[in-house]
């Protein structure tokens, strides 16, 4: 247990509308002369490489584009941009796109900065050092992985992500412009939004940072919830309450800014507090059932909430006023009731999937699912009530 509590983000964060064109200035004064751009097919056929190409060129950085990015990028995309990389030798490496994006270009800085492959990193505390310049700008407004130190790859053979974690991954700037997620499709902005609101939620009720136990030997890669991150996920969890159905259904491109301060600060506060059980859940199902990371977490949150909010009835009840629903008159376990209550008709609202037969799940794979996901208890360790096998699978039954 620990007494103390330690925050660490991206080295800058710009926010704002244009605030791509920043990269200019960056780049000249840096004295980039050559730039990888990790993205996508879509992305560029969007026009928002050239977006980024702009102000790189404007600067004098020659730019070379990676653009076989994919949805949970697997192992063999990884060692293709690693490879890119490796012949182009840039100066720095920039992530433009959702996660998926953006944690290609984590693992690709750190491979071309201390060599190796993916998996000579994957785990916690892997990476010996500082890596080279590292630029991340978010296309959609979900998994704060422009502020995070993690980057998550899927191991098709074993059907499981794994992911990487260090602090060593927080990129060097992070430039987020709302303006590049307008174009977002209504889907991936759905899925984006349910990820950051499950990020700030797990942040904010993780178990606090002064009774995280960790095993003897082991080593964690978050304090728990502390004040600073209770701080960036309440304003989170407020800003998507408000904004997530109008930036999703309408397109709004007010609440699309909102959405995407709500997640750049959901991902500062969960790459420090933690996630937890939800995180635990979906990265088997995800990898077994191919749905996207924010709809398998929107698809578990609540059935989590609803096993957690005996440990932290506060922080639930709290939760329930920052997402509007007037709690005036109840008790804090009614309020905590409808806070999940709430959350629920946001996942209808926007069309995530409701239960886990609807991604084509079977009942007879829960057991399955729920060994896999009670392997993973580094992230046990942090949720607010301790889960056993048999409470894995109860949740698992209810959700499916």
């Amino acid at each position: 247990m620990h007494s103390s509590w330690s925050f660490y983000t991206a080295g800058q964060l710009t926010f704002g509308r244009g605030a791509v064109g920043r990269l200019a200035g960056e780049a000249a004064g840096e004295g980039w002369r050559r730039a990888l751009l990790v993205t996508d097919a879509n992305l560029r056929d969007a026009g928002l490489v050239e977006t980024v190409a702009r102000p790189l060129k404007e600067a004098g950085c020659q730019l070379e584009v990676f653009d076989e990015g994919e949805a949970e990028p697997s192992i063999e995309t990884a060692a293709r941009a690693i490879g890119r990389a490796a012949r182009c030798q840039p100066d720095v490496i920039v992530g433009l796109g959702g996660g998926s994006n953006m944690d290609l270009a984590k693992i690709t800085a750190a491979v071309q900065t201390h060599g190796g492959e993916a998996s000579s990193f994957f785990g916690m505390d892997k990476i010996p050092g500082p890596v080279m310049p590292l630029v991340c700008i978010p296309t959609t407004s979900g998994t704060g992985s422009e502020v995070s130190h993690s980057a998550v790859l899927t191991d098709p053979a074993n059907q499981i992500k794994v992911s990487t974690q260090s602090n060593y991954l927080r990129p060097a700037l992070a430039l987020v412009d709302p303006e590049l997620s307008y174009s977002c499709p209504r889907q991936v902005a759905a899925d984006s939004g349910i990820d950051a609101l499950t990020h700030a939620i797990e942040a904010y009720t993780a178990v606090e940072f002064d009774k995280l136990v960790v095993p003897p030997g082991e080593s964690c890669a978050y304090v728990g919830s502390f004040p600073l991150g209770d701080c960036l996920a309440e304003k989170a969890i407020q800003l998507i309450g408000d904004n997530l159905v109008a930036a999703v259904n309408d397109a709004d491109e007010q609440a699309r800014d909102n959405m995407a301060l709500a997640a750049t600060l959901a991902g500062m506060a969960f790459s420090n507090s933690g996630v937890a059980l939800v995180h635990a859940l979906e990265y088997p199902l995800g990898g077994v059932l191919h749905c996207s990371h924010g709809a398998g977490n929107g698809l578990l949150l609540p059935y989590v909430m609803k096993f957690n909010r005996p440990a932290r009835e506060a922080a639930f009840a709290r939760l329930a006023r920052l997402l509007g629903v007037d709690t005036s008159g109840m008790s804090e376990q009614q309020a905590g009731d409808k806070g999940i209550e709430r959350v629920e008709k946001l996942r209808e609202q926007i069309g995530i999937p409701l239960r886990i037969r609807e991604l084509g799940g079977r009942e007879d794979q829960l057991p399955m699912f729920a060994e896999k996901t009670f392997a993973i208890q580094r992230l046990f360790w942090l949720n607010p009530r301790r889960a056993t096998l048999d409470d894995v699978l109860g949740i698992l039954q209810d959700a499916f």
